[in-house]
């Protein structure tokens, strides 16, 4: 049985008290209830930084059950295997916990319509290097038990005799990834999705090989599910078309593409050494702005690295990086000062939130302010009406984000206001500090 320390102990019951309170058992829930099989995690559901239930795989089940005029309940267990088990015992409505569609699971239950697509890929500790699949067998391998990853490493195994591994049953794909990155194992298979999660923690993981082509995720119903599967195909159909999906997984995913390994290293040392000089300063700042000093921190690092001194080519300076006219409209004389230069960037910053329709979501609305400090109001305004053009969404980030770096180009520059920008920095702008301001949240708290 794992040991946790104190903290740790704390808050995996409180994650169980909230779990379970939204679980009902099969025999006592209405027959109009829609119960919905998951286990937590970031990929899947969890509970957020401010205590409110999130997750994709949450955030869908809980609009599919709205759109039916059902009430949902989760029930979160340990593993797949758990949960595939559970679901042929009749447990469940719907399985929705980032599982793989296999020919064995389409044989044993009703596939939901496929909503991401993911390879499984061999992740393995420092200094394994694997040319093909033949170099595999003598490695240390561990995979979860029953799961889609087994099955592709049985079909491997037909052309690799000797590929051995061991079938996990007590853990979650997440533990075994830590267990890889502290050498205790040589590899594992995860799909990229949960990779692209938990290397910005774990940034030792190395990714060896690919196994095969992508492929998809989608919800498991129990056999004879025939008429509820109709419903959720009708469902996801609209739910695709609308734009909702690719919101969702931007929300989740469209930030981790910017992620450098030794960017996450050199970054975790200057948390320890270089943030405590400073983290007063962004405190301070955010009780005066409303915003959080965290978000505050990972925008200054995008900027500056957290150096006070700091200098562009283009003459923008200090640690939240301002221009001479932003520093003198707000009444900053020496943008070397750290205090001086943090205040006024969160006050910048809070300037473009509110300067942003307030029927735009909070988050989306952040997302936008952060391009607006990068590039300027006009030339978000700009990629705001280029979005409605392209048939985009001007109200979501994802939405802005597709027309951004078409700023650059002629033929749509030239049809707008504020014309050329470099929209793609913006874009990688917003998603850096996105990605900092993740680890730093896991960092510190």
């Amino acid at each position: 049985m794992p040991h946790y320390s104190q903290p740790t102990r704390a808050i995996l019951i409180l994650l169980w008290l909230a779990a379970t309170s939204c679980g009902r058992d099969a025999a006592d829930r209405d027959s109009g209830d829609l119960v919905v099989l998951t286990r937590n995690a970031p990929t899947t559901y969890y509970i957020d930084r401010d205590g409110e239930l999130a997750g994709p795989e949450y955030e869908m089940a809980t609009a599919f059950a709205r759109s039916a005029n059902r009430q949902v309940y989760f029930e979160v267990l340990d593993s797949i295997d758990e949960i595939v088990r559970a679901l042929e015992d009749g447990r469940g409505d719907v399985a929705a916990a980032g599982l793989t569609r296999t020919v064995s699971r389409e044989q044993r239950f009703v596939t939901g319509p496929p909503y991401q697509s993911v390879e499984e890929l061999v992740v393995c500790r420092p200094g394994i290097v694997l040319q093909d699949m033949t170099e595999l067998p003598g490695l240390d391998i561990g995979i979860i038990a029953n799961s889609s990853y087994e099955e592709t490493l049985t079909e491997l195994r037909e052309r690799v005799p000797e590929l051995r591994w061991n079938a996990i049953t007590d853990e979650a794909t997440e533990q075994v990834l830590r267990r890889v990155a502290e050498g205790d194992l040589d590899c594992t298979v995860v799909d990229s999705n949960i990779l692209a999660i938990h290397q910005r923690y774990l940034p030792e993981l190395e990714t060896a090989l690919t196994l095969g082509t992508e492929v998809e995720l989608a919800w498991l119903l129990p056999a004879g599910s025939e008429r509820l599967g109709e419903s959720l195909d009708a469902w996801f159909e609209n739910y695709r078309a609308s734009g909702e999906l690719a919101a969702l997984m931007n929300r989740y995913y469209g930030h981790l593409n910017q992620f450098d390994p030794y960017d996450v290293q050199v970054f975790a040392r200057r948390v320890d050494s270089r943030l405590p000089q400073y983290r007063n300063l962004f405190e301070q700042a955010a009780g005066q702005t409303g915003l959080e000093w965290t978000l505050l921190a990972a925008q200054a690092y995008q900027e500056s690295h957290w150096e006070p001194e700091a200098t562009s080519p283009t003459g923008v300076r200090g640690i939240m990086m301002l221009t001479q006219p932003t520093a003198a409209s707000l009444g900053i004389e020496n943008r070397l000062d750290a205090a001086a230069s943090i205040l006024g960037g969160a006050r910048y910053l809070s300037q473009r939130l509110e300067r942003i329709p307030p029927h735009v979501s909070a988050q989306d609305r952040l997302w936008m302010a952060l391009a607006a400090y990068n590039i300027g109001q006009n030339h978000l305004r700009d990629a705001r009406m280029l979005a409605v053009m392209l048939g985009e969404n001007p109200n979501t980030w994802v939405g802005v984000k597709e027309s951004l770096p078409r700023l650059s180009q002629h033929r749509y520059h030239l049809q707008l206001p504020a014309g050329y920008a470099r929209g793609l920095q913006a874009v990688i702008y917003v998603e850096r500090t996105r990605n900092y301001h993740d680890l730093l949240l896991e960092l510190v708290e």
